[in-house]
């Protein structure tokens, strides 16, 4: 029992250590700066959709708002 938790673990931090080890080079981050790779592909879209959750909820994503409900405010 004790042999397979440790072999369980050995397992994860392996699995967990050997995702994030990349490095980019310096002619490769023009692909990563692309505007299809952000989060928010439309930057408009996204400040539209964060002024309705904003004004009719009173709720902003990673902040915090006064007000709510009606979005009479």
């Amino acid at each position: 029992m004790r042999t397979s938790m440790l072999l369980l673990v050995a397992a994860a931090l392996l699995t967990l250590t050997s995702t994030g080890c990349v490095v980019v080079k310096p002619w490769e981050k023009d692909l990563i700066a692309r505007r299809s790779m952000a989060f928010e592909s439309d930057s408009l879209e996204a400040a539209r959709e964060a002024h309705i959750y904003f004004s009719k909820e009173a709720s902003l994503p990673g902040g915090s708002g006064g007000g709510g409900g009606c979005g009479c405010n």
